[in-house]
């Protein structure tokens, strides 16, 4: 016989099956006790009366692991509308040691720091496993939306021999007696590589030694990067961002729907056309609103995106807003300017909901660009950066991309207050286990 799910029962009334999972909880009364299996797909209700399989299910604390074997029958008021009668069950591991929060209840009320300290049994939770299937159902999308537009999925290397982006905020390692680093981004490389397939993505983990010790940074995140060649200008890349944010959106609710309703989800509101406005346009707008000079500011504060957001919203509908023309002194190296705007660039950022989610732009492509670029940010011995120019050197097209943090945009996504509640294992300044 073969095991199915908990969601398949349904489909199979009068029959018997075989299930297998974890006790999720038990409940014993006068005449009958409950079973109540939890498996990959939800949970069962098993009723157990003979007296037997009463005693035997009061030797099986929660989270132990067992097999049932029973008959579906129909009662509306269980899980799914269904329930396992005359079940035998055997224990397939040994009594479980009970965990230090009770995983039956609809929410885990204990501190952000004990979840961490036992996330092994703790993601276990139906609620706290929603989110990471909420999380695979958006990379999914990411995957699909951009394979749909004929990107290829890349995969560059996490230990790199020089710091060329951030010097200061790199993991350094010992490599086989010599100094590398972890990769705090796959820039470099994603560009490379539209030299050969011409639109490329990776999804992958990345590493910033940020000192930050807030509710939205993480050491170690996971990155959703891509780049295209042969683009007119920064528009181009909002279109192809707009178009994937869109996917991962449709992504979540075809294949998450059931976590969606269990977290309570609100999905936000994606218009048809991307909404774009200007940085410098952007400031006005605030100061205009609040009375504050913000005329020279270089970027935009959390107090003006969160600004932005509620302006998108109300004004256009929309949780979604893309900023370009930032800029270019504050802006990577490779951002190419806007050469309508003196100071200003070709960069984007993407506001979700308050909130910045996506970094990215058009970029530099030509090799003497390159030069006078990082000369003028002090840069003049470029051999760190030879594999990387040597690409713009035997001939580059335009192209630009874009990269955001999964679990950034989950936070907002699923509206939690801290970025590591929807973080598998945090690292961050404090935490490197479990």
């Amino acid at each position: 016989m073969q095991r199915i799910l908990s969601t398949a029962l349904p489909a199979h009334i009068g029959e018997t099956v075989r299930l297998a999972g974890w006790v999720h909880r038990r409940r014993s009364l006068k005449s009958v006790a409950f079973l109540i299996l939890r498996d990959a797909a939800g949970l069962a209700q098993v009723v157990v009366s003979e007296q037997a399989a009463r005693a035997r299910l009061e030797e099986l604390p929660e989270e132990t692991t067992v097999r049932v074997v029973g008959t579906v029958t129909a009662n509306p008021s269980a899980p799914g509308g269904v329930e396992v009668t005359s079940p035998v069950i055997e224990a397939l591991g040994d009594p479980a040691e009970p965990p230090p929060f009770d995983l039956y209840r609809p929410d885990l009320n204990v501190s952000l720091p004990v979840l961490l300290d036992h996330a092994p049994v703790a993601l276990r939770h139906p609620k706290l496993a929603a989110v990471h299937r909420v999380g695979a159902a958006a990379v999914a999308g990411f995957r699909t939306a951009l394979e749909e537009m004929s990107f290829v999925e890349i995969h560059t290397p996490k230990i790199v021999g020089t710091a060329t982006e951030s010097g200061a905020n790199v993991f350094e390692l010992d490599y086989f007696g010599r100094p590398a680093y972890l990769a705090q981004s796959p820039q470099l490389y994603k560009q490379i590589m539209v030299g050969v397939f011409e639109r490329v993505y990776e999804v992958g983990p990345v590493f910033r030694a940020e000192p930050s010790d807030t509710a939205r940074h993480l050491a170690s995140y996971t990155s959703l990067d891509a780049e295209m060649g042969f683009v007119d200008d920064h528009r181009d890349v909002v279109a192809a961002c707009h178009a994937t944010v869109g996917g991962m959106l449709a992504a979540i609710r075809d294949l998450a729907g059931p976590s969606l309703d269990l977290l309570g989800v609100t999905m936000p509101a994606l218009p048809r056309e991307p909404l774009v406005v200007h940085f410098s346009d952007v400031l006005e707008m605030i100061g205009t609103a609040t009375g504050q000079d913000v005329s020279a500011e270089p970027d935009l504060a959390p107090a003006h995106e969160r600004w932005l957001g509620e302006w998108a919203l109300r004004e256009h509908g929309s949780d979604f807003v893309f900023v370009e023309g930032y800029p270019t002194a504050h802006r990577a190296f490779y951002t190419h300017p806007d050469p309508a705007r003196p100071g200003y660039s070709r960069a984007i950022d993407l506001i979700f909901r308050g909130l910045e989610l996506v970094s990215g732009g058009q970029r530099l492509h030509r090799y003497g660009d390159y030069v006078r670029a990082l000369t003028a940010r002090g840069e003049s011995d470029l051999s760190a950066y030879a594999g990387y120019l040597d690409a713009m050197r035997h001939g580059m097209p335009p192209h630009g991309g874009f990269a955001f943090g999964l679990e950034r945009f989950l936070a907002r996504l699923l509206d939690v207050p801290n970025i590591r509640q929807v973080t598998l294992f945090p690292r961050d300044l404090h935490r490197l286990s479990p």
